[in-house]
């Protein structure tokens, strides 16, 4: 699947970074770092032009983030408020609300870049969680940007090696969001652990 939406990038330029970024910020997988690795060994090339494509795919990234935000927003707040009402879990959401609140636009920002495969969660909970719009717009505006500019970067400095480091990096992100999601549910159990013993 990879190697055919890597052929629709010469074809169909900027506008298929656009669509995946919108579409995997929005919570579809696809591998929209892998293509924009792609992307940078044509600009590398100059087959295309750094600028239009950078601003393309984050005009798509912040939309994608939007639509996820706008979702937690619309549907994710009476879903959240019916596991806060269980007794068991009503701490740990109201802790997990507070952090977020608390470091919105950090947890915005990792989520985007280096942890990219939380960002379509993150997105829902911020929305369902009520964070102030124009914070998480913040976080999601300097992630993304980062997020762009390290891949476009990365594959034009690496544009003959762009398939290989494109598997490695996209398994390295992998790697970080699975040893990320695994320290977050520790923690989350041990803080359960020591309410329930209190």
């Amino acid at each position: 699947m990879i190697a055919e939406l890597y052929a629709l990038i010469p074809r169909h330029g900027a506008s298929v970074l656009f669509l995946a970024a919108l579409l995997s910020c929005a919570g579809v997988p696809i591998p929209t770092s892998a293509l924009m690795l792609a992307a940078g060994a044509f600009i590398a090339s100059g087959d295309m032009q750094f600028l239009p494509v950078a601003l393309t795919t984050l005009a798509g990234a912040i939309l994608g983030d939007q639509i996820g935000y706008g979702a937690g927003r619309a549907g994710g707040q009476p879903l959240w408020e019916r596991f806060r009402a269980r007794p068991q879990f009503t701490p740990l959401m109201d802790r997990a609300r507070a952090e977020l609140d608390r470091r919105a636009v950090i947890a915005v920002i990792i989520s985007r870049f280096p942890l990219s495969a939380l960002g379509p969660w993150i997105n829902l909970a911020s929305g369902a969680t009520r964070i102030a719009w124009p914070r998480f717009t913040l976080g999601v505006l300097v992630g993304d940007a980062v997020w762009i500019l390290a891949y476009l970067g990365t594959g034009a400095f690496f544009a003959h090696k762009v398939r290989d480091l494109g598997t490695t990096m996209t398994s390295a992100v992998i790697a970080l969001t699975a040893l990320a999601a695994a320290i977050w549910l520790g923690r989350q159990l041990w803080i359960r652990r020591r309410l329930h013993a209190a």
